[in-house]
């Protein structure tokens, strides 16, 4: 297991970024640093840098989202983006999807742990008819490296009202994905996409974001 003291200091934004809720973020480290990397969600190499390539990269992107909409956040695995998401932003109604049964037992303990009434734990895969039935439609879909956005769309768009979005992360190359499957995307009911970067007055590197409207 990963020694307390050998984990990063809590950066100063995440102050800003998480405000009166800086502890539950603090908490949710130090859960992703010991318990997520000796279950093997998070790889020993990245427990140094926690903060900034995964809790607070993911925190920012609520600077894309309206007050009070409804996100599911589709392959959340150890609750990323779904959880810091929630945790800066507890306006929103945030539903974590992960098929794999190790993964959704830890996002469970972990939204019981902080109580985040605000986020639901959902086992199952976005794709599946019954479960796109039983959740509905919802404002926002996000994810993060779950899949080339050709396939992601298939996964995320269905999942969103009509005027709603998915809201994928992505790095430097969300041009090339969006060459390369803009027709598929539009073949599941996808708008014009945008790529827009979050983060930039707390982030040394802001978030990119890959917006693509749900408009049929």
């Amino acid at each position: 297991m990963t020694e307390t003291h050998n984990l990063e200091p809590t950066p100063a934004v995440a102050a800003e970024i998480f405000g009166d809720r800086l502890s539950l973020a603090e908490a949710y480290h130090l859960s992703l640093a010991t318990d997520g990397s000796t279950r093997g969600f998070i790889g020993p190499r990245e427990v140094p840098r926690l903060w900034e390539r995964h809790i607070l990269n993911c925190a920012v992107i609520g600077e894309a989202m309206d007050y009070g909409v409804t996100v599911v956040d589709v392959g959340s695995g150890a609750g990323l983006p779904g959880i810091p998401l929630a945790l800066a932003r507890p306006d929103l109604e945030i539903t974590l999807i992960e098929p794999l049964l190790k993964r959704s037992v830890y996002l469970t303990e972990v939204v019981n742990s902080l109580s985040l009434v605000n986020v639901t734990v959902i086992r199952g895969r976005a794709e599946e008819k019954s479960l796109r039935q039983s959740l509905g439609r919802v404002d926002v879909v996000t994810s993060r490296a779950v899949a080339p956005l050709g396939k992601l769309a298939g996964w995320s768009l269905p999942l969103a009202r009509i005027g709603g979005c998915m809201l994928a992360m992505k790095g430097s190359t969300a041009p090339e994905e969006l060459d390369r499957d803009g027709e598929a995307i539009r073949r599941v009911g996808g708008g014009s996409p945008e790529i827009l970067t979050v983060g930039n007055a707390q982030l040394s590197e802001p978030t990119t974001l890959v917006r693509i409207p749900r408009v049929r």
